[in-house]
């Protein structure tokens, strides 16, 4: 069961994608943990990755591919892999097409610019322990103040509403086309990748079973 998650930010696909893996028994895989887990393994790639992120340039788009390929090659990978998130440009979509790396679900899950701000725009957190709260779906016994301590809880930059909509236009200019690109999706490694789109919007284990019935599960 090999399957890439795609949605904006706030969607709630890290949710899933942690869920799905649980209930599939296969990893869960972003770029940022293939970045990660190669850096420390210190592999060729991992170094290569390491001098780009370490001098804060964009590690290119060929990396992150062969590291891609790399990790769904690892013995945990064997009986399928959930993509959280990548890839995240054409370009990358193309380049796994052109590596022959076969997928059977393309997901995406959907939810309103409006809903995505207040679910993000919402969060506060509590620095030293890293709890979250929401100031309407999970808020703290008194405003502004961790249930625990008493501290003050912040609200993180990647948070704000103008923040926000910037990460919004970022996807809507480089990932949403991949919507197009799967729907149309050529044969990859054998198969031809099914295209769902399922609403991100409601209970949690409500999407989860959705997902699961469209994967026959």
């Amino acid at each position: 069961m090999r399957i890439i998650l795609l949605g904006a930010p706030g969607v709630g696909k890290g949710t899933q994608a942690l869920l799905l893996a649980r209930a599939l028994n296969v990893p869960q895989i972003s770029t940022g943990d293939m970045l990660r887990a190669a850096v420390q393994a210190q592999t060729s790639l991992g170094l290569d990755a390491k001098s780009f992120m370490d001098s804060g340039r964009l590690v290119p788009d060929e990396i992150i591919i062969d590291l891609a390929v790399d990790r769904i090659k690892q013995p945990d990978c064997a009986h399928g892999f959930i993509f959280d998130g990548f890839p995240r440009t054409l370009a990358q979509a193309q380049a796994l097409h052109e590596k022959d790396v076969a997928i059977d679900h393309v997901i995406e899950i959907k939810v309103s610019d409006e809903d995505i701000i207040r679910r993000l725009s919402g969060r506060r957190i509590h620095q030293p322990s890293g709890r979250i709260y929401h100031v309407d779906f999970d808020p703290p016994h008194t405003p502004g103040k961790d249930n625990h301590t008493g501290e003050d809880l912040i609200q993180r930059e990647d948070d704000k509403e103008v923040t926000i909509r910037k990460r919004l236009h970022v996807y809507r200019d480089q990932t949403e086309p991949l919507v197009a690109y799967y729907q149309q999706a050529l044969p990859s490694g054998g198969l031809t990748p099914q295209f769902h789109c399922i609403s991100g919007t409601g209970d949690v284990a409500q999407i989860q079973g959705e997902i699961l019935g469209l994967l026959g599960r």
